[in-house]
């Protein structure tokens, strides 16, 4: 799992996730996404590249966007594949975390 966090101008990090959020992808970018979620107030976490989620991987994105909101601030989920898309939903995180399809949607809703 490979974790690229970019500050952009209007305030937002945007945390583009590679690869697999199981056991080994949430152990290795842990500690990197925690200090991001916890130093941020609005934070788009961008799930087109993962490939797999599992209950892990969910534990984390809940862990910051806890962390996140805890400071008044927001944080959303963009663009997962259907796959990532369903497990999302299936877990019940889409009701906790906003999912949003495209980059415009997802930047206005951190914004607010």
């Amino acid at each position: 799992m490979n974790l690229e966090a970019d500050d952009r101008e209007s305030g937002v990090t945007w945390i583009t996730l590679d690869g697999r959020l199981d056991i080994a992808g949430a152990g290795a970018i842990d500690l990197k996404f925690s200090a991001l979620t916890g130093s941020r107030r609005l934070v788009v976490v961008d799930l087109s590249r993962v490939t797999f989620l599992a209950s892990m991987g969910m534990r984390l994105l809940l862990s910051g966007a806890k962390t996140v909101a805890s400071k008044g601030g927001r944080l959303v989920l963009h663009a997962p594949i259907p796959t990532v898309e369903q497990v999302l939903t299936t877990a019940g995180i889409d009701t906790v975390i906003p999912v949003l399809r495209d980059h415009d949607s997802a930047v206005a809703a951190v914004l607010g």
